[in-house]
């Protein structure tokens, strides 16, 4: 069946799931550079900032910045996370006063499958914040961009334990009838298994096109890359990683980095897949990452490839 599968998206999440967890702050060029050494490589979808108050993630408080510096690549669309309102008019007004020939810019929104770690997250019980949504999803629509939904803590939660899958599943359709292009389900805390990860997936894929849902991955308990096996072999075709395994939950005690890209990318290479990144040059952005962070990051194959160079 994974043979079947056509071409995946590797959606890149690293400069803000990644980037918003690390104690160092980036400068925005920095952040401009590796954003330019991802598109490079191939990656065609990337996360690049998030409208969240900088009183929140100050790691991020020069989202107005990197937005209007984005690099300019044929086929490359950037996202940016916009939590309510306000955020979507920061990212609005940066769009408004770029020039012709930027780079398209979707909009993302975020909620949680649990109502702990939701209102932890953003203050608000899972109902408020699906109808403070109604302030974002239309408006953005409207102004012709794209919106992708997150739901986080879908394979479990720090506070609540276990998930229901049928409400990861109401919330996800939830999300999409609002007007989501694609929703990307979170395993927040790196419990997900491949089992929990195909219940999730058969309450939703009866009603919903495989290409408007995607897989984010924690490998905090080593089962990313078999959850990435479970969902290709239910039709999943989009899954999010971050460069070098940046990256974890703020708001999730013991959640330790997403799905390293390069781990994911070597698995889809193995299995024959197409992703249309340049294994190598996704290297090269992950070890300017690891440079920029200033710390070795937890990316298997980037750091079996930079041995291999000698650069480890």
């Amino acid at each position: 069946m994974i043979a079947m599968t056509p071409r995946v998206t590797v959606y890149e999440v690293g400069p803000r799931d990644g980037l918003q967890n690390e104690a160092a702050r980036l400068a925005t060029p920095d952040k401009l550079a590796l954003l330019g050494a991802l598109a490079d490589a191939g990656l065609t979808r990337i996360e690049a900032t998030s409208f969240v108050s900088p009183a929140w993630i100050p790691q991020l408080a020069d989202a107005a910045e990197v937005v209007a510096g984005l690099p300019a690549r044929a086929g490359v669309r950037y996202a940016a996370l916009v939590p309510n309102a306000r955020g979507l008019a920061r990212l609005l007004a940066v769009l408004d006063a770029r020039g012709a020939g930027a780079p398209p810019v979707a909009a993302a929104v975020f909620l949680s499958a649990s109502e702990s770690h939701n209102r932890k997250n953003v203050n608000k019980s899972i109902d408020e914040t699906l109808a403070a949504f109604g302030e974002v999803i239309g408006p953005a629509l409207a102004r012709g961009l794209e919106v992708r939904g997150y739901v986080s803590t879908a394979f479990g939660c720090p506070f609540e334990g276990k998930v229901d899958a049928g409400r990861v599943a109401e919330v996800a359709l939830r999300l999409l009838e609002m007007g989501c292009g694609q929703v990307s389900l979170g395993d927040t805390i790196g419990v997900g298994t491949p089992t929990e990860v195909r219940a999730v997936l058969r309450r939703l894929l009866p009603a919903v096109p495989a290409e408007r849902l995607a897989l984010h991955g924690h490998d905090t308990r080593g089962t990313a890359l078999a959850n990435v096996l479970a969902a290709l072999e239910e039709g999943l075709t989009t899954f999010d990683a971050a460069v070098g395994g940046l990256g974890g939950c703020p708001y999730a005690p013991g959640a330790s980095g997403n799905l390293a890209t390069e781990d994911l990318v070597f698995l889809l290479d193995g299995l024959g897949l197409e992703t249309g990144v340049d294994f190598g040059r996704l290297v090269a952005a992950g070890a300017l990452a690891q440079r920029l962070v200033g710390r070795r990051l937890p990316g298997r194959a980037l750091q079996a490839a930079l041995a291999a160079r000698g650069e480890a």
